[in-house]
Protein backbone atom coordinates (compact mmCIF):
# COMPACT_ATOMS: atom_id res chain seq x y z
CA UNK A 1 0.00 0.00 0.00
CA UNK A 2 1.08 3.24 -0.86
CA UNK A 3 2.01 5.73 1.70
CA UNK A 4 1.25 10.02 1.78
CA UNK A 5 4.98 10.64 0.29
CA UNK A 6 4.96 7.63 -1.89
CA UNK A 7 1.96 8.85 -3.44
CA UNK A 8 4.13 11.92 -4.20
CA UNK A 9 6.08 9.99 -6.98
CA UNK A 10 4.19 7.74 -8.06
CA UNK A 11 3.91 6.96 -11.39
CA UNK A 12 0.38 7.53 -13.41
CA UNK A 13 0.08 4.19 -14.64
CA UNK A 14 -1.19 3.95 -17.42
CA UNK A 15 -1.58 -0.38 -18.54
CA UNK A 16 -2.37 -2.17 -21.79
CA UNK A 17 -1.04 -4.98 -23.38
CA UNK A 18 2.75 -4.54 -25.45
CA UNK A 19 2.13 -5.60 -29.25
CA UNK A 20 4.20 -8.09 -30.77
CA UNK A 21 6.47 -5.32 -31.80
CA UNK A 22 7.46 -4.09 -28.69
CA UNK A 23 7.88 -7.26 -27.50
CA UNK A 24 10.20 -8.32 -30.17
CA UNK A 25 12.41 -4.44 -29.77
CA UNK A 26 12.37 -5.41 -25.95
CA UNK A 27 13.48 -8.78 -25.81
CA UNK A 28 15.32 -8.70 -29.02
CA UNK A 29 17.43 -5.01 -27.69
CA UNK A 30 18.05 -6.96 -23.98
CA UNK A 31 19.17 -10.02 -25.45
CA UNK A 32 22.03 -8.22 -27.83
CA UNK A 33 23.16 -6.26 -25.12
CA UNK A 34 23.57 -9.93 -22.71
CA UNK A 35 25.12 -11.72 -25.95
CA UNK A 36 27.75 -9.29 -26.65
CA UNK A 37 29.13 -9.26 -23.29
CA UNK A 38 28.84 -12.95 -23.12
CA UNK A 39 30.72 -13.00 -26.58
CA UNK A 40 33.27 -10.68 -24.62
CA UNK A 41 33.13 -12.73 -21.40
CA UNK A 42 33.95 -16.12 -23.47
CA UNK A 43 36.65 -14.71 -25.96
CA UNK A 44 38.14 -13.05 -22.70
CA UNK A 45 38.26 -16.43 -20.86
CA UNK A 46 39.72 -18.21 -24.05
CA UNK A 47 42.40 -15.84 -24.46
CA UNK A 48 43.50 -16.29 -20.88
CA UNK A 49 43.82 -19.91 -21.13
CA UNK A 50 45.47 -19.68 -24.98
CA UNK A 51 47.65 -16.78 -24.61
CA UNK A 52 50.60 -18.92 -26.67
CA UNK A 53 47.99 -17.83 -29.37
CA UNK A 54 46.81 -13.83 -28.72
CA UNK A 55 48.04 -11.35 -26.50
CA UNK A 56 46.36 -10.99 -24.22
CA UNK A 57 46.23 -8.43 -20.78
CA UNK A 58 46.67 -9.81 -17.57
CA UNK A 59 46.76 -7.71 -14.13
CA UNK A 60 50.25 -7.40 -12.94
CA UNK A 61 51.55 -9.15 -10.08
CA UNK A 62 53.22 -7.22 -7.01
CA UNK A 63 56.72 -7.08 -7.61
CA UNK A 64 56.52 -7.99 -11.54
CA UNK A 65 55.80 -4.42 -12.52
CA UNK A 66 53.39 -1.32 -11.22
CA UNK A 67 49.84 -0.94 -12.05
CA UNK A 68 49.12 2.06 -14.43
CA UNK A 69 45.82 3.63 -16.00
CA UNK A 70 45.56 1.10 -18.28
CA UNK A 71 45.54 -2.30 -15.52
CA UNK A 72 43.00 0.10 -13.69
CA UNK A 73 41.03 0.57 -17.49
CA UNK A 74 40.93 -2.82 -18.03
CA UNK A 75 39.92 -4.39 -14.81
CA UNK A 76 36.95 -2.18 -14.92
CA UNK A 77 35.97 -2.92 -18.54
CA UNK A 78 36.45 -6.40 -17.51
CA UNK A 79 33.93 -6.56 -14.70
CA UNK A 80 31.69 -3.48 -16.77
CA UNK A 81 31.29 -6.12 -19.38
CA UNK A 82 30.65 -8.74 -17.07
CA UNK A 83 28.15 -7.29 -14.53
CA UNK A 84 26.31 -6.65 -18.25
CA UNK A 85 26.16 -9.77 -19.44
CA UNK A 86 25.08 -11.17 -15.85
CA UNK A 87 22.66 -8.38 -14.73
CA UNK A 88 20.72 -7.99 -17.99
CA UNK A 89 18.71 -10.57 -18.58
CA UNK A 90 17.00 -10.32 -14.85
CA UNK A 91 15.93 -7.00 -15.76
CA UNK A 92 13.73 -8.09 -18.13
CA UNK A 93 10.35 -7.88 -16.24
CA UNK A 94 11.29 -4.48 -14.62
CA UNK A 95 11.60 -3.26 -18.36
CA UNK A 96 8.83 -4.90 -19.96
CA UNK A 97 6.62 -2.97 -17.06
CA UNK A 98 8.22 0.30 -17.85
CA UNK A 99 7.62 -0.15 -21.34
CA UNK A 100 4.35 -1.17 -20.64
CA UNK A 101 3.40 2.09 -18.35
CA UNK A 102 5.10 3.84 -21.25
CA UNK A 103 3.09 3.22 -24.05
CA UNK A 104 0.31 3.68 -22.23
CA UNK A 105 0.96 7.01 -21.25
CA UNK A 106 2.16 7.38 -25.09
CA UNK A 107 -1.66 6.29 -26.42
CA UNK A 108 -2.69 9.33 -23.31
CA UNK A 109 -1.10 11.41 -25.05
CA UNK A 110 1.14 11.99 -21.98
CA UNK A 111 5.03 12.85 -22.03
CA UNK A 112 6.91 9.53 -21.84
CA UNK A 113 10.67 8.59 -22.05
CA UNK A 114 12.28 5.96 -24.05
CA UNK A 115 12.83 2.41 -22.69
CA UNK A 116 16.81 2.61 -23.80
CA UNK A 117 17.23 5.44 -21.06
CA UNK A 118 15.92 3.51 -18.31
CA UNK A 119 18.23 0.48 -19.09
CA UNK A 120 21.22 2.59 -19.51
CA UNK A 121 20.28 4.05 -16.15
CA UNK A 122 20.46 0.54 -14.97
CA UNK A 123 23.78 -0.70 -16.79
CA UNK A 124 25.52 2.45 -14.79
CA UNK A 125 24.66 1.91 -11.62
CA UNK A 126 26.15 -1.71 -12.13
CA UNK A 127 29.23 0.31 -14.12
CA UNK A 128 29.72 1.99 -10.54
CA UNK A 129 29.50 -1.09 -8.91
CA UNK A 130 32.51 -2.08 -11.50
CA UNK A 131 34.79 0.70 -10.14
CA UNK A 132 34.46 -0.71 -6.83
CA UNK A 133 35.10 -4.19 -7.33
CA UNK A 134 37.99 -3.42 -9.74
CA UNK A 135 39.11 -0.87 -6.75
CA UNK A 136 39.03 -4.12 -4.46
CA UNK A 137 41.05 -6.38 -6.72
CA UNK A 138 43.90 -4.34 -7.43
CA UNK A 139 45.20 -4.63 -3.57
CA UNK A 140 44.38 -8.55 -3.72
CA UNK A 141 46.80 -9.28 -6.49
CA UNK A 142 49.07 -7.01 -4.52
CA UNK A 143 49.07 -8.95 -2.16
CA UNK A 144 49.53 -12.36 -4.14
CA UNK A 145 45.96 -13.62 -2.76
CA UNK A 146 44.80 -13.82 -6.63
CA UNK A 147 47.03 -14.94 -9.31
CA UNK A 148 47.26 -13.73 -12.56
CA UNK A 149 44.46 -15.92 -13.58
CA UNK A 150 42.50 -13.88 -10.98
CA UNK A 151 41.91 -17.20 -9.21
CA UNK A 152 42.23 -17.03 -5.28
CA UNK A 153 45.28 -18.39 -3.66
CA UNK A 154 43.97 -18.08 -0.23
CA UNK A 155 41.74 -20.38 1.98
CA UNK A 156 41.28 -17.72 4.31
CA UNK A 157 40.41 -15.26 1.53
CA UNK A 158 37.67 -17.59 0.01
CA UNK A 159 36.43 -19.06 3.22
CA UNK A 160 35.66 -15.87 4.50
CA UNK A 161 33.88 -14.31 1.38
CA UNK A 162 31.47 -17.38 1.16
CA UNK A 163 30.37 -17.37 4.85
CA UNK A 164 29.79 -13.18 4.13
CA UNK A 165 28.05 -14.07 1.53
CA UNK A 166 26.41 -17.31 2.94
CA UNK A 167 25.22 -14.81 6.04
CA UNK A 168 24.30 -11.51 3.43
CA UNK A 169 21.49 -14.12 2.30
CA UNK A 170 19.52 -14.12 5.61
CA UNK A 171 20.07 -10.80 5.89
CA UNK A 172 16.96 -7.90 6.38
CA UNK A 173 18.55 -5.78 3.67
CA UNK A 174 18.72 -8.83 1.58
CA UNK A 175 15.00 -9.32 1.72
CA UNK A 176 14.34 -5.87 1.23
CA UNK A 177 16.27 -5.39 -2.25
CA UNK A 178 15.42 -8.34 -3.56
CA UNK A 179 11.17 -7.81 -3.00
CA UNK A 180 12.20 -4.55 -4.47
CA UNK A 181 13.89 -6.32 -7.98
CA UNK A 182 10.70 -8.83 -7.54
CA UNK A 183 7.81 -6.24 -7.77
CA UNK A 184 8.23 -4.09 -11.19
CA UNK A 185 5.14 -2.56 -10.83
CA UNK A 186 5.82 -1.88 -6.93
CA UNK A 187 8.95 -0.41 -7.43
CA UNK A 188 7.20 1.57 -10.68
CA UNK A 189 4.34 3.27 -8.74
CA UNK A 190 6.76 4.27 -5.53
CA UNK A 191 9.48 5.39 -7.28
CA UNK A 192 8.06 6.79 -10.82
CA UNK A 193 10.41 9.62 -11.58
CA UNK A 194 8.80 11.82 -15.30
CA UNK A 195 11.11 12.91 -18.07
CA UNK A 196 14.43 11.76 -20.09
CA UNK A 197 15.97 12.27 -17.40
CA UNK A 198 13.42 11.26 -14.45
CA UNK A 199 13.74 7.71 -16.59
CA UNK A 200 17.98 7.71 -16.08
CA UNK A 201 17.53 8.30 -12.35
CA UNK A 202 15.13 5.48 -11.98
CA UNK A 203 16.73 3.12 -13.99
CA UNK A 204 19.96 3.65 -11.39
CA UNK A 205 17.43 3.60 -8.56
CA UNK A 206 16.58 -0.17 -9.55
CA UNK A 207 20.05 -0.74 -10.21
CA UNK A 208 21.30 0.33 -6.77
CA UNK A 209 18.46 -2.09 -5.17
CA UNK A 210 19.92 -4.82 -7.92
CA UNK A 211 23.73 -4.26 -6.05
CA UNK A 212 22.14 -4.75 -3.00
CA UNK A 213 20.38 -7.74 -3.77
CA UNK A 214 23.69 -9.45 -5.41
CA UNK A 215 26.32 -7.76 -4.38
CA UNK A 216 27.43 -10.39 -2.01
CA UNK A 217 27.13 -13.18 -4.65
CA UNK A 218 29.37 -11.28 -6.89
CA UNK A 219 32.04 -10.91 -4.18
CA UNK A 220 32.07 -14.94 -4.56
CA UNK A 221 33.88 -14.71 -7.92
CA UNK A 222 36.59 -13.69 -5.78
CA UNK A 223 36.63 -16.72 -3.90
CA UNK A 224 35.87 -19.35 -6.83
CA UNK A 225 37.65 -17.52 -9.73
CA UNK A 226 36.97 -13.94 -10.93
CA UNK A 227 36.85 -15.04 -14.86
CA UNK A 228 35.69 -18.84 -14.29
CA UNK A 229 32.93 -19.13 -16.58
CA UNK A 230 31.45 -21.71 -14.70
CA UNK A 231 30.75 -20.25 -12.22
CA UNK A 232 29.81 -16.67 -13.54
CA UNK A 233 27.39 -19.06 -15.50
CA UNK A 234 25.98 -20.66 -12.47
CA UNK A 235 25.77 -17.39 -10.56
CA UNK A 236 23.99 -15.73 -13.37
CA UNK A 237 21.20 -18.41 -13.46
CA UNK A 238 20.74 -18.07 -9.64
CA UNK A 239 20.18 -14.62 -10.03
CA UNK A 240 17.18 -14.71 -12.28
CA UNK A 241 15.80 -17.70 -9.99
CA UNK A 242 15.73 -15.29 -7.17
CA UNK A 243 14.40 -12.53 -9.27
CA UNK A 244 11.92 -14.22 -11.55
CA UNK A 245 11.82 -18.05 -10.86
CA UNK A 246 9.02 -19.12 -9.19
CA UNK A 247 10.37 -21.04 -6.07
CA UNK A 248 9.95 -18.88 -2.96
CA UNK A 249 12.55 -16.52 -2.69
CA UNK A 250 12.84 -16.99 1.29
CA UNK A 251 13.51 -20.58 0.79
CA UNK A 252 16.12 -20.51 -1.92
CA UNK A 253 18.12 -17.86 0.56
CA UNK A 254 17.67 -19.80 2.97
CA UNK A 255 19.06 -22.96 1.25
CA UNK A 256 22.06 -21.47 -0.75
CA UNK A 257 22.97 -19.51 2.39
CA UNK A 258 23.22 -22.63 4.47
CA UNK A 259 25.34 -23.89 1.59
CA UNK A 260 27.96 -21.26 1.26
CA UNK A 261 28.27 -21.13 5.06
CA UNK A 262 29.01 -24.83 5.05
CA UNK A 263 31.31 -24.59 2.28
CA UNK A 264 33.03 -21.26 3.22
CA UNK A 265 33.49 -23.05 6.77
CA UNK A 266 34.87 -26.35 5.28
CA UNK A 267 37.60 -23.47 3.24
CA UNK A 268 38.13 -21.65 6.47
CA UNK A 269 39.11 -24.95 8.53
CA UNK A 270 42.05 -25.42 5.84
CA UNK A 271 43.36 -22.47 6.89
CA UNK A 272 46.73 -23.11 8.50
CA UNK A 273 45.61 -20.91 11.55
Amino acid sequence: MLNQNNLKTAAPIVLGPLSLRDKVIIYGGVTLVSLIGWAYMFYMGWAMENMHLVDMWMPPMGGTRPWDAYDFWMLFVMWSVMMVAMMTPSVVPMVMMYTTINKGKQKKGLPYSPTFIFLTGYLVAWALFSIVASAIQYPLHELGMLNPMMNSRSYLLSGSILVLAGIYQWTPLKDACLTECRSPLSFLMTSWRDGHVGAFKLGVHHGLYCIGCCWALMAVLFAVGVMNMLWVLLITVFVLLEKIGPVSSKYLRAATGLMLIVWGGYWLSLYPW
